[in-house]
């Protein structure tokens, strides 16, 4: 192509981008022009309330606009997740999923909701490494030496959970097939119960949080063992990981994603993958999120709907070896 050709190319290029552009400032120019509701799926006061709260506060510094936070709690998280695939698709109702998401799906027989039809996949937000603690009375000081004694004893040591299908729960059923061990599954009402449990010796093991467990681990009231991810995190560094001793490939975390309405305009989606990412960069938001045991992330669009496929295929997986079934 000679130079005069190239020129020509550039300059219609160059008009191509500008009424692009022109067409999506004109489409969506004022956005967001009112109140946006980001429902949380979970009763207020759980662990997903700081991370909404954090998001709202620093869209609401950026956008100038009121971000409200509406817990829509009931049916493991269904109820609230139900509200947002059937939410106008405008921008002005988004939801916070965690873990959940990717179990319903096999953990019931039918949902009122496609997992992946009928929601825009917008960030992965913050992962929450889990990590397993036994009671310090199990002669165990390792997750070799733990896999070894639960060998020698089949179906006579159990642990403990926050209830029947959550990642608490999986994380157990998860050991269990991986390690070829057979531990009883004891469910409580909530992490507090469940980690009394192992404290008293009712239960002799548990996964949960490491914000949760670790008090009680550094005043000698449980023993830590290993953390849950593929690698040791670094809210405990000096922790190994349970794939990295022995079970390679072991990898359970909760975490808390960012999800729009199926057919939410490209623009808007973008322009909230984009503010999630900054806001999750934010030294002071690392610093906070840290504190809470939470590891920020902020993906693409195009990560977290991959994230959402796979999990929902290794949590199909568990669910099925271990018989979930919930009502």
């Amino acid at each position: 192509m000679n130079k005069l050709g190239m020129t020509a190319m550039a300059l219609v290029l160059g008009l191509c981008f500008s009424m692009l552009n022109a067409w999506s400032q004109s489409t969506f120019p004022s956005y967001p022009n009112r109140p946006i509701h980001l429902i949380v799926p979970f009763p207020p006061g759980g662990a997903v309330d700081p991370i909404a709260r954090t998001l709202a506060q620093k869209l609401e510094e950026a956008w100038g606009q009121s971000i409200i936070i509406d817990n829509k709690p009931g049916a493991a998280t269904i109820i609230g997740t139900d509200f947002v695939a059937k939410a106008n698709p405008d921008g002005y109702t988004m939801i916070l999923v965690s873990t959940s998401f990717t179990v319903n799906p096999a953990a019931y027989s039918k949902l009122p909701f496609d997992p992946i039809k009928d929601f825009t996949p917008i960030s992965l937000v913050s992962k929450l490494p889990l990590i397993l603690v036994v009671n310090p009375q199990l002669p165990v000081k390792s997750v070799a030496e733990l896999i070894e004694y639960l060998k020698s004893r089949p179906a006579q040591v159990n642990f403990s959970s926050i209830g029947n299908g959550t990642t608490q729960q999986l994380a157990g059923e998860l050991f269990k097939s991986m390690a070829g061990v057979n531990i009883v599954h004891v469910p409580y009402k909530g992490s507090g119960p469940s980690m009394m449990s192992v404290v008293s010796g009712e239960t002799s093991m548990t996964f949960d949080s490491i914000f949760l467990l670790m008090p009680q681990v550094k005043a000698g009231k449980l023993r830590a063992l290993a953390s849950t991810g593929t690698q040791a995190t670094a809210l405990a560094p000096d922790l190994p990981s349970v794939s990295g001793s022995g079970l390679s490939g072991f990898n359970v975390g909760s975490w808390v994603g960012l999800l729009a309405p199926a057919a939410t305009p490209k623009e808007i989606a973008q322009k909230w993958q984009r503010e999630t990412a900054l806001i999750m960069q934010m030294s002071e938001i690392r610093s906070r999120q840290s504190s809470l045991g939470l590891e920020p992330i902020g993906s693409t669009q195009e990560y977290f709907g991959d994230f959402i496929k796979s999990e929902i295929a290794k949590w199909g997986a568990v669910v099925k070896q271990a018989g979930i079934q919930m009502e």
